[in-house]
């Protein structure tokens, strides 16, 4: 789901609705079902699903889809669906059934093939002619109003996926070799201190999931687009982050641990510090950063720490979306997952999408990529969760406090 909360653009009429839909979603939607919800007279929210596959129910998926629009406090809604009328038809019919049975008004349905768009509910030829209506986005105010501001319309969801691919050829040598360098120094750090000693890969200490929550994915054929997905999980738990519960603070073994931990969110805590600082400087990690930030950030009180300062800047996207492309394979979960959390905050879900759809495919049970990807799924509104990951319940991160004033 994609906010449109950023730049406004002026629709007057279904094609210049039609128009829009890209840069509401950030790509030219295909072989697609679209829903754009309206507060008013202001469009708040953009959703997209797959068209089901021929002889498939659309029902389930259109009332999933009329769920997350219902989540999102709008009063009404236009469905359009892209692709052939022999496929279009019966999704955007079951779609705007299921929105009509939940309470919105449906301003109108439409079809788009092949540079024309129909309306179901129109039957008047003077507007609505049975041929459809031809529309020109490279000549339309509504696009160049868009592009004036900055937003971006890429030719396919594969072209957005594209742009969370992960690094190869010289890129990714290089990257290999500053992560060997990465994991000597982090070994000499910590003594080669195992997980037991820090909890690793997003992972409580005893393996118990963030939150007790169970994985859930998207049904076949859905996708989060945007503003009206949610993510992240409460992480934290009695006796800390990285800490075993209860160990002594003295020497022996478990002393030797509290160490080594300290040490390493000592460590993990400057390494996120001094990304960020570069980020706002416009500065790009270099190698031997991004390595030794991938390697840390696989420690959870690491990766909460980056977390906690992680929000919708553009900045935050940016170096995440750059850690992420860099890391080694088995070092991407949480860089990508961070990904995902700052392009949700911004009302970008659909690069959240195509950030988690990564992630989860290489981490399938990763902590943190399962409930923000069950959050995207069901559409939960960035503004239920502001201040989060602060508030989560249980969770040791903890809201900055304030100076008083002098």
């Amino acid at each position: 789901m994609n906010s449109t909360e950023r730049p406004r653009l002026s629709v007057r009429s279904p094609g210049d609705l039609v128009v829009a839909v890209p840069y509401l979603l950030g790509f030219h939607p295909a072989d697609s079902v679209v829903v754009v919800a309206v507060r008013g007279r202001r469009v708040v929210f953009a959703a997209r699903g797959d068209l089901p596959e021929p002889g498939a129910d659309p029902g389930p998926a259109a009332r999933h889809l009329a769920q997350v629009v219902v989540r999102q406090d709008a009063d009404a809604a236009t469905v359009i669906g892209y692709g052939p009328a022999a496929r279009v038809t019966g999704a955007v019919d079951a779609v705007g059934e299921a929105l009509d049975d939940a309470g919105l008004v449906v301003l109108d349905a439409l079809r788009v093939t092949d540079g024309r768009w129909w309306s179901y509910l129109c039957g008047e030829p003077a507007c609505c002619p049975a041929d459809g209506t031809p529309y020109d986005p490279v000549a339309s105010q509504v696009s160049a109003a868009a592009v004036f501001a900055g937003q971006v319309a890429l030719p396919d969801r594969a072209a957005l996926a594209a742009q969370v691919s992960p690094f190869d050829g010289p890129v990714r040598l290089a990257m290999r070799r500053a992560t060997g360098r990465a994991r000597h120094r982090l070994a000499a750090l910590t003594g080669g201190l195992p997980p037991g000693g820090a909890a690793v890969e997003g992972h409580q200490p005893g393996g118990a999931a963030p939150g007790g929550a169970a994985p859930g994915r998207e049904p076949a054929g859905g996708e989060p687009a945007g503003r009206a997905a949610a993510g992240g999980d409460p992480v934290g738990g009695a006796g800390g982050e990285g800490e075993p519960g209860g160990a002594s603070s003295g020497g022996g073994p478990a002393g030797g641990r509290r160490g080594e931990a300290r040490a390493l969110r000592s460590a993990g805590t400057a390494a996120v510090r001094a990304a960020f600082r570069r980020q706002r400087r416009g500065e790009r990690l270099d190698d031997d950063e991004v390595a030794w930030l991938t390697v840390l950030l696989t420690h959870v009180a690491v990766r909460d720490h980056a977390w906690s300062r992680t929000d919708g800047r553009d900045a935050d996207i940016s170096l995440w979306t750059d850690v992420f492309r860099r890391a080694e394979p088995d070092l991407s979960a949480a860089p990508g997952t961070l990904l995902s959390f700052a392009a949700w905050r911004a009302g970008h879900g659909a690069l959240a999408a195509v950030a988690l759809e990564r992630v989860l495919t290489a981490h399938p049970e990763y902590p943190l990529a399962v409930l923000l990807d069950d959050a995207l799924r069901r559409g939960v509104p960035p503004s239920e969760l502001d201040g989060w990951p602060a508030n989560v319940g249980g969770a040791v991160l903890r809201r900055r406090r304030r100076r008083p004033p002098r």
